[in-house]
Protein backbone atom coordinates (compact mmCIF):
# COMPACT_ATOMS: atom_id res chain seq x y z
CA UNK A 1 0.00 0.00 0.00
CA UNK A 2 1.46 3.13 -0.93
CA UNK A 3 1.87 6.07 1.59
CA UNK A 4 -0.92 8.15 2.75
CA UNK A 5 -0.83 12.06 2.13
CA UNK A 6 -3.57 12.66 4.01
CA UNK A 7 -4.77 11.03 7.52
CA UNK A 8 -8.16 11.57 6.74
CA UNK A 9 -9.80 13.85 3.98
CA UNK A 10 -13.65 14.77 4.67
CA UNK A 11 -16.63 14.85 2.25
CA UNK A 12 -19.36 16.93 3.06
CA UNK A 13 -21.82 20.34 3.09
CA UNK A 14 -19.88 23.52 3.12
CA UNK A 15 -21.92 25.56 5.20
CA UNK A 16 -21.63 29.00 7.07
CA UNK A 17 -23.19 29.00 10.15
CA UNK A 18 -24.66 31.55 11.48
CA UNK A 19 -25.75 31.66 15.53
CA UNK A 20 -28.45 33.39 17.31
CA UNK A 21 -29.11 33.01 20.85
CA UNK A 22 -33.22 32.45 20.61
CA UNK A 23 -36.26 31.42 23.45
CA UNK A 24 -38.25 28.18 23.35
CA UNK A 25 -40.78 30.57 22.11
CA UNK A 26 -39.14 31.71 19.18
CA UNK A 27 -39.31 28.14 18.19
CA UNK A 28 -42.29 27.42 18.45
CA UNK A 29 -43.54 30.52 16.82
CA UNK A 30 -41.50 29.63 14.02
CA UNK A 31 -42.36 26.40 13.92
CA UNK A 32 -39.32 24.40 14.61
CA UNK A 33 -38.74 21.36 15.91
CA UNK A 34 -36.07 21.79 18.38
CA UNK A 35 -32.91 20.03 18.54
CA UNK A 36 -33.77 19.45 14.59
CA UNK A 37 -31.43 19.95 11.55
CA UNK A 38 -34.47 20.85 8.39
CA UNK A 39 -33.80 21.60 5.58
CA UNK A 40 -35.38 24.87 3.97
CA UNK A 41 -35.45 26.66 0.96
CA UNK A 42 -33.87 30.24 -0.15
CA UNK A 43 -37.16 32.00 1.19
CA UNK A 44 -37.15 30.34 3.82
CA UNK A 45 -33.87 31.26 4.75
CA UNK A 46 -34.54 34.70 3.94
CA UNK A 47 -37.35 34.92 6.94
CA UNK A 48 -35.81 33.50 9.25
CA UNK A 49 -32.75 35.39 8.59
CA UNK A 50 -35.08 38.77 9.11
CA UNK A 51 -36.41 36.81 12.50
CA UNK A 52 -33.32 36.22 13.99
CA UNK A 53 -31.63 38.17 16.94
CA UNK A 54 -27.78 39.41 16.83
CA UNK A 55 -26.08 36.50 14.93
CA UNK A 56 -22.62 35.22 14.69
CA UNK A 57 -21.04 34.15 11.19
CA UNK A 58 -18.36 31.37 11.09
CA UNK A 59 -17.26 28.34 9.01
CA UNK A 60 -18.76 25.39 9.18
CA UNK A 61 -20.65 22.04 8.01
CA UNK A 62 -20.36 19.17 9.96
CA UNK A 63 -17.53 16.95 8.20
CA UNK A 64 -15.37 20.68 7.78
CA UNK A 65 -15.85 21.02 11.18
CA UNK A 66 -14.57 17.53 12.18
CA UNK A 67 -11.39 17.92 9.86
CA UNK A 68 -11.13 21.89 11.15
CA UNK A 69 -10.82 19.91 14.38
CA UNK A 70 -8.11 17.28 13.13
CA UNK A 71 -6.41 20.03 11.73
CA UNK A 72 -6.44 21.37 14.54
CA UNK A 73 -4.61 18.68 16.56
CA UNK A 74 -1.61 18.33 13.81
CA UNK A 75 -3.15 15.76 11.74
CA UNK A 76 -3.28 16.00 7.66
CA UNK A 77 -6.11 17.13 6.34
CA UNK A 78 -8.47 17.42 3.20
CA UNK A 79 -11.62 18.54 2.44
CA UNK A 80 -13.81 17.84 -0.56
CA UNK A 81 -17.32 20.37 -0.69
CA UNK A 82 -18.74 22.80 -2.84
CA UNK A 83 -18.65 26.43 -2.33
CA UNK A 84 -19.83 29.24 -4.35
CA UNK A 85 -18.06 32.27 -5.73
CA UNK A 86 -19.38 34.82 -3.47
CA UNK A 87 -18.64 36.77 -0.12
CA UNK A 88 -19.71 33.33 1.98
CA UNK A 89 -17.55 31.04 -0.15
CA UNK A 90 -14.82 33.38 0.05
CA UNK A 91 -15.06 33.17 4.10
CA UNK A 92 -15.53 29.44 4.00
CA UNK A 93 -12.63 28.75 2.05
CA UNK A 94 -10.01 30.96 3.72
CA UNK A 95 -10.76 29.80 7.00
CA UNK A 96 -10.47 25.99 6.52
CA UNK A 97 -7.18 26.85 3.95
CA UNK A 98 -5.90 29.03 7.23
CA UNK A 99 -5.92 25.61 9.44
CA UNK A 100 -3.80 24.07 6.81
CA UNK A 101 -6.58 22.00 5.95
CA UNK A 102 -6.03 20.60 1.82
CA UNK A 103 -9.01 22.11 -0.04
CA UNK A 104 -9.06 22.35 -3.46
CA UNK A 105 -12.95 21.96 -5.19
CA UNK A 106 -13.69 24.68 -7.73
CA UNK A 107 -16.18 27.66 -6.64
CA UNK A 108 -19.62 26.86 -8.11
CA UNK A 109 -19.62 30.66 -10.87
CA UNK A 110 -22.97 30.05 -11.79
CA UNK A 111 -25.39 28.64 -9.55
CA UNK A 112 -27.51 28.67 -6.28
CA UNK A 113 -25.53 30.78 -3.28
CA UNK A 114 -23.09 29.51 -0.53
CA UNK A 115 -24.78 27.47 1.56
CA UNK A 116 -25.97 28.70 5.51
CA UNK A 117 -26.89 27.04 8.39
CA UNK A 118 -29.02 29.35 10.83
CA UNK A 119 -28.88 27.88 14.13
CA UNK A 120 -30.75 28.76 17.10
CA UNK A 121 -29.16 28.31 20.58
CA UNK A 122 -31.65 28.25 23.23
CA UNK A 123 -31.17 28.71 27.13
CA UNK A 124 -30.48 24.92 27.71
CA UNK A 125 -27.32 24.90 25.07
CA UNK A 126 -29.20 23.09 22.41
CA UNK A 127 -29.07 23.65 19.24
CA UNK A 128 -31.90 23.42 16.38
CA UNK A 129 -30.47 24.30 13.17
CA UNK A 130 -31.93 25.58 9.81
CA UNK A 131 -29.68 24.83 7.00
CA UNK A 132 -30.43 25.88 2.92
CA UNK A 133 -28.08 23.76 1.03
CA UNK A 134 -27.59 26.51 -1.42
CA UNK A 135 -23.96 25.42 -3.32
CA UNK A 136 -23.98 21.99 -1.87
CA UNK A 137 -26.64 20.41 -3.55
CA UNK A 138 -24.18 21.02 -6.89
CA UNK A 139 -21.49 18.55 -5.31
CA UNK A 140 -20.96 16.48 -8.30
CA UNK A 141 -19.06 12.93 -9.03
CA UNK A 142 -16.32 14.94 -10.84
CA UNK A 143 -15.87 17.23 -7.64
CA UNK A 144 -14.27 13.66 -6.24
CA UNK A 145 -10.86 13.43 -6.69
CA UNK A 146 -9.85 9.69 -6.50
CA UNK A 147 -6.09 10.46 -6.57
CA UNK A 148 -6.96 12.70 -3.07
CA UNK A 149 -9.06 9.86 -1.93
CA UNK A 150 -7.08 7.20 -2.02
CA UNK A 151 -3.89 8.88 -0.51
CA UNK A 152 -5.57 9.28 2.55
CA UNK A 153 -5.94 6.37 5.29
CA UNK A 154 -9.45 7.57 5.53
CA UNK A 155 -12.65 8.86 4.13
CA UNK A 156 -14.91 10.63 6.11
CA UNK A 157 -18.48 10.88 5.03
CA UNK A 158 -21.27 13.04 6.59
CA UNK A 159 -24.91 11.17 6.66
CA UNK A 160 -26.08 15.11 5.76
CA UNK A 161 -24.56 14.75 2.20
CA UNK A 162 -27.05 11.68 1.20
CA UNK A 163 -29.63 14.35 1.11
CA UNK A 164 -28.73 15.82 -2.35
CA UNK A 165 -29.32 13.54 -5.07
CA UNK A 166 -25.99 15.06 -6.99
CA UNK A 167 -23.98 14.18 -3.83
CA UNK A 168 -25.15 10.98 -3.19
CA UNK A 169 -23.57 10.01 -6.65
CA UNK A 170 -20.25 11.77 -4.95
CA UNK A 171 -20.49 10.08 -1.94
CA UNK A 172 -20.88 6.33 -3.70
CA UNK A 173 -18.23 6.98 -5.93
CA UNK A 174 -15.84 8.26 -2.57
CA UNK A 175 -16.68 4.87 -1.01
CA UNK A 176 -15.76 3.09 -4.15
CA UNK A 177 -12.56 5.18 -4.55
CA UNK A 178 -11.24 4.71 -1.06
CA UNK A 179 -12.14 0.83 -1.03
CA UNK A 180 -10.20 -0.01 -3.77
CA UNK A 181 -6.82 1.46 -2.48
CA UNK A 182 -7.39 -0.41 0.73
CA UNK A 183 -8.03 2.98 2.68
CA UNK A 184 -10.56 2.63 5.23
CA UNK A 185 -14.63 4.56 4.84
CA UNK A 186 -15.81 6.32 7.90
CA UNK A 187 -19.82 7.74 8.44
CA UNK A 188 -20.99 10.12 10.63
CA UNK A 189 -24.99 9.51 10.95
CA UNK A 190 -24.97 12.90 11.34
CA UNK A 191 -28.76 13.70 13.06
CA UNK A 192 -31.71 11.41 13.75
CA UNK A 193 -34.25 13.04 11.42
CA UNK A 194 -31.48 12.57 8.47
CA UNK A 195 -31.29 8.44 9.44
CA UNK A 196 -35.12 8.56 8.87
CA UNK A 197 -35.27 10.14 5.99
CA UNK A 198 -32.47 7.49 4.44
CA UNK A 199 -32.87 4.46 7.20
CA UNK A 200 -32.68 1.80 3.97
CA UNK A 201 -29.78 3.22 2.19
CA UNK A 202 -27.48 3.60 5.52
CA UNK A 203 -28.43 0.30 7.17
CA UNK A 204 -26.92 -1.25 3.56
CA UNK A 205 -23.71 1.35 3.94
CA UNK A 206 -22.93 0.34 7.42
CA UNK A 207 -23.27 -3.49 6.79
CA UNK A 208 -21.27 -3.25 3.59
CA UNK A 209 -18.88 -0.36 3.10
CA UNK A 210 -18.26 1.15 6.38
CA UNK A 211 -15.32 0.61 8.18
CA UNK A 212 -16.07 3.35 11.00
CA UNK A 213 -19.19 4.55 12.07
CA UNK A 214 -19.84 7.33 14.07
CA UNK A 215 -23.69 7.92 15.69
CA UNK A 216 -24.75 8.94 18.82
CA UNK A 217 -27.33 7.47 21.20
CA UNK A 218 -30.74 8.83 19.22
CA UNK A 219 -28.92 8.07 15.91
CA UNK A 220 -28.31 4.85 16.43
CA UNK A 221 -31.40 4.06 17.84
CA UNK A 222 -33.17 5.57 15.01
CA UNK A 223 -31.12 3.26 13.08
CA UNK A 224 -31.82 0.20 14.28
CA UNK A 225 -35.87 1.42 15.36
CA UNK A 226 -34.90 0.46 18.84
CA UNK A 227 -36.03 1.46 21.61
CA UNK A 228 -33.35 1.85 24.09
CA UNK A 229 -29.70 2.22 23.69
CA UNK A 230 -28.46 -1.51 24.47
CA UNK A 231 -30.58 -3.07 21.88
CA UNK A 232 -28.98 -0.43 19.16
CA UNK A 233 -25.66 -1.83 20.84
CA UNK A 234 -26.39 -5.07 20.28
CA UNK A 235 -27.69 -4.72 16.71
CA UNK A 236 -24.42 -2.32 15.30
CA UNK A 237 -22.04 -4.89 17.13
CA UNK A 238 -20.26 -6.64 14.17
CA UNK A 239 -21.64 -4.76 11.56
CA UNK A 240 -18.87 -2.79 10.99
CA UNK A 241 -15.19 -2.38 11.96
CA UNK A 242 -15.58 -0.03 14.87
CA UNK A 243 -18.85 1.53 16.01
CA UNK A 244 -17.98 4.74 18.13
CA UNK A 245 -21.82 6.03 20.27
CA UNK A 246 -21.92 9.10 21.89
CA UNK A 247 -23.96 9.84 24.81
CA UNK A 248 -23.80 13.27 25.78
CA UNK A 249 -22.73 13.33 29.45
CA UNK A 250 -22.44 10.01 29.99
CA UNK A 251 -19.47 9.49 27.65
CA UNK A 252 -19.17 7.06 24.45
CA UNK A 253 -18.92 3.52 23.65
CA UNK A 254 -16.73 1.94 21.48
CA UNK A 255 -17.50 -1.38 20.05
CA UNK A 256 -14.92 -3.41 17.85
CA UNK A 257 -15.36 -7.31 17.35
CA UNK A 258 -15.29 -7.82 20.72
CA UNK A 259 -13.25 -5.43 22.45
CA UNK A 260 -16.30 -2.62 23.87
CA UNK A 261 -15.06 0.77 25.71
CA UNK A 262 -17.13 2.65 27.85
CA UNK A 263 -15.52 6.05 28.36
CA UNK A 264 -16.77 8.63 30.33
CA UNK A 265 -17.27 12.22 29.22
CA UNK A 266 -14.71 14.99 29.93
CA UNK A 267 -15.29 17.07 32.75
CA UNK A 268 -16.83 20.75 31.86
CA UNK A 269 -17.22 24.07 33.61
CA UNK A 270 -20.11 25.15 31.87
CA UNK A 271 -22.24 24.22 28.54
CA UNK A 272 -22.78 26.99 26.17
CA UNK A 273 -23.96 25.36 22.91
CA UNK A 274 -23.87 21.83 21.73
CA UNK A 275 -23.63 22.90 18.39
CA UNK A 276 -20.27 20.69 16.53
CA UNK A 277 -19.82 18.64 19.85
CA UNK A 278 -20.41 15.49 18.11
CA UNK A 279 -18.15 16.62 14.72
CA UNK A 280 -15.62 17.35 17.49
CA UNK A 281 -15.63 14.02 18.83
CA UNK A 282 -14.69 12.44 15.72
CA UNK A 283 -11.97 14.86 15.04
CA UNK A 284 -10.40 13.72 18.24
CA UNK A 285 -10.97 9.96 17.36
CA UNK A 286 -10.07 10.05 14.04
CA UNK A 287 -6.42 11.66 15.04
CA UNK A 288 -5.73 9.54 17.76
CA UNK A 289 -6.46 6.13 15.54
CA UNK A 290 -4.66 7.77 12.21
CA UNK A 291 -1.59 8.57 14.56
CA UNK A 292 -2.20 4.52 16.02
CA UNK A 293 -3.68 5.34 19.14
CA UNK A 294 -5.53 2.65 21.12
CA UNK A 295 -9.52 2.52 21.09
CA UNK A 296 -9.75 3.86 24.43
CA UNK A 297 -7.15 6.33 23.99
CA UNK A 298 -9.42 7.51 21.13
CA UNK A 299 -12.60 8.09 22.45
CA UNK A 300 -10.93 9.93 25.36
CA UNK A 301 -9.00 12.33 23.16
CA UNK A 302 -12.84 12.54 21.09
CA UNK A 303 -14.30 13.35 24.45
CA UNK A 304 -12.05 16.39 25.59
CA UNK A 305 -12.27 18.06 22.01
CA UNK A 306 -16.28 17.57 22.34
CA UNK A 307 -15.80 18.98 25.86
CA UNK A 308 -14.14 21.89 24.85
CA UNK A 309 -16.23 22.84 21.97
CA UNK A 310 -19.04 22.54 23.95
CA UNK A 311 -17.84 25.52 26.76
CA UNK A 312 -18.40 28.25 23.80
CA UNK A 313 -20.66 29.39 21.07
CA UNK A 314 -19.67 28.01 17.99
CA UNK A 315 -18.78 24.73 16.80
CA UNK A 316 -15.02 25.02 16.46
CA UNK A 317 -12.48 25.26 18.54
CA UNK A 318 -11.77 28.73 20.95
CA UNK A 319 -8.18 27.36 22.15
CA UNK A 320 -5.43 25.23 20.64
CA UNK A 321 -6.98 21.52 20.75
CA UNK A 322 -3.46 19.90 20.19
CA UNK A 323 -2.05 21.87 24.12
CA UNK A 324 -5.30 20.33 25.87
CA UNK A 325 -5.27 16.64 24.53
CA UNK A 326 -1.39 16.42 24.82
CA UNK A 327 -1.80 17.76 28.38
CA UNK A 328 -4.13 14.97 28.98
CA UNK A 329 -3.43 12.11 27.73
CA UNK A 330 0.42 13.01 26.40
CA UNK A 331 1.99 13.52 22.53
CA UNK A 332 1.77 10.70 19.90
CA UNK A 333 5.18 8.61 20.37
Amino acid sequence: MTETRYDVVGIGNAIVDVLSHETDAFLADNDMAKGAMTLIDGDRAAALYDRMGPGVECSGGSAANTIAGLAALGGRAAFIGKVADDQLGEVFRHDIQALGVGFDTPSDRDGKPTARCLIMVTPDAQRTMNTYLGACVDLMPDDVDEELIAASAVTYLEGYLWDPPHAKDAFRKAARAAEAAGRKVSLSLSDSFCVDRHRDDFLDLVERHVDILFANEDEIMALYRVPDFDSALRHVRGHCDVAVLTRGPQGSVVIAGDEVHAVPAEPVDHVADTTGAGDAYAAGFLYGLTQGRDLATCARMGGICAAEVIQHVGARPDIPLADIVNSRVGAAS
